[in-house]
């Protein structure tokens, strides 16, 4: 457990998704780190962490962009991104500099300061919400990449009871994929469907109001799902339950 006299230094890696679809997100993010007595920039010139590339074997636009990730954050004490499957990237980035023990070096400091926000928040800081309340039903979804590459799941949970009046909802296979799986639900769409028509059926049985989760990208898979389906199940990120900013659901702002 971090020493919490001491206020640190936190970059805040927003994520492509989060800035162009959810920005809602980033200022729930913001809004609980700085209530968890961190003092938090987010740097402007920081873009993709380098994972689309990187999953599609485009090895040499990852290095340019986990180098550009490298320098922009690495003199913060952490750097927390509310997304487990941009954390967990950032946490590989030292496998795509093998070849340079500068770099590799500087990578591995990186990454050992790097945490999904759930984590950092109950993990590092040992923070709980305070007067926070949200009268409804909920049930959770473990992202693969926050779950099976980071081992969050606690965290979330924790958390989440602090909520009052909220009633979290056991999932069936609430460890299950939900099909997005990042450039794979393009590359095989009707196996990601599948995927996802299962995983929304299983929320759906649970009756609860809400669809809560660590990653943008899922929570819009599943939303889009719920929504095709005509299912009154509302989709946010956990993060925004936690700041009080859950007003419009995922999805909810398109057409």
């Amino acid at each position: 457990m971090q020493d919490k006299s001491r206020t640190p230094r936190v970059g805040l890696f927003a994520t492509c998704l989060v800035d162009a679809l959810r920005p809602n997100i980033g200022f729930s993010a913001l809004e609980l780190l700085r209530a968890a007595g961190c003092d938090v920039a987010i740097p402007k010139a920081q873009t993709c962490c380098g994972q689309p590339a990187y999953n599609s074997g485009d090895d040499a636009n990852a290095r340019k962009l986990a180098r550009q990730v490298i320098e922009i954050f690495e003199d913060f004490d952490y750097l927390v991104a509310p997304s487990g499957s941009c954390a967990l990237m950032i946490r590989s980035y030292p496998e795509l500099f093998s070849h340079d023990s500068a770099l590799a070096d500087r990578a591995r400091k990186l990454a050992a300061r790097t945490y999904e926000l759930l984590s950092f928040l109950v993990d590092v800081r040992g923070f709980r919400p305070v007067g926070v309340s949200c009268k409804a039903s909920a049930t959770y979804h473990d992202t693969c990449s926050g779950l099976r590459g980071l081992g969050v799941k606690a965290a979330p949970r924790e958390l989440l009871a602090a909520i009052d009046g909220l009633e979290m909802r056991p999932l069936e296979g609430e460890e299950t994929c939900c099909g997005f799986g990042g450039t794979f639900c393009m590359k095989y769409s009707e196996i990601s469907d599948a995927i996802v028509a299962e995983k929304t059926a299983n929320i759906q049985a649970t009756g609860a109001d809400l669809l809560l989760g660590g990653d943008l990208g899922c929570l819009i898979n599943m939303a889009g799902k719920l929504r095709r389906s005509g299912s009154a199940t509302r989709v946010f990120h956990a993060a925004e339950l936690l700041a009080g900013r859950a007003i419009h659901a995922i999805g909810e702002e398109t057409p």
